[in-house]
């Protein structure tokens, strides 16, 4: 049984990074191997954002992940940098920054590059998309 990490840098709805990484996810959790977590990095920290609202009819990764997340206790990791440049904040962050709203919650969580380096320590492998 392998260790995987998963590194999403594609957004949400301007590429097919996000789907690919989901469903690969789904893949090795099926065939058995484990997840140490998935870090959303660059633009893929727009999966995040609580607040999409896709057409009835197509998918919304967002939900996608979180029910993923909460059936296998997969970490989600935005990294906050990447969040914070595109508007993406937690409650905290929002308090944090005098906003009144924010747009993630769990079971994302904000964290930096040392999550994916320590990520990558516990891992056998880390896939990109």
């Amino acid at each position: 049984m392998s260790k995987f990490i998963i590194q999403v840098n594609g957004s949400v709805y301007g590429d097919n990074a996000g789907y690919h990484a989901l469903k690969f996810v789904d893949a090795v959790l099926m065939a058995g191997h484990d997840i140490v977590r998935v870090f959303f990095y660059q633009e893929g920290v727009s999966h995040a954002n609580l607040l999409l609202s896709p057409a009835s009819d197509e998918l919304n990764l967002h939900r996608q992940w979180c029910a993923l997340a909460d059936k296998h206790s997969i970490e989600l990791v935005n990294c906050v940098s990447a969040a914070l440049r595109r508007g993406i904040l937690s409650q905290q962050e929002a308090a944090e920054q005098q906003f009144a709203h924010w747009n993630t919650q769990k079971p994302f969580i904000n964290g930096g590059l040392g999550e994916l380096v320590t990520g990558i320590e516990q891992a056998d492998r880390l896939v990109v998309f």
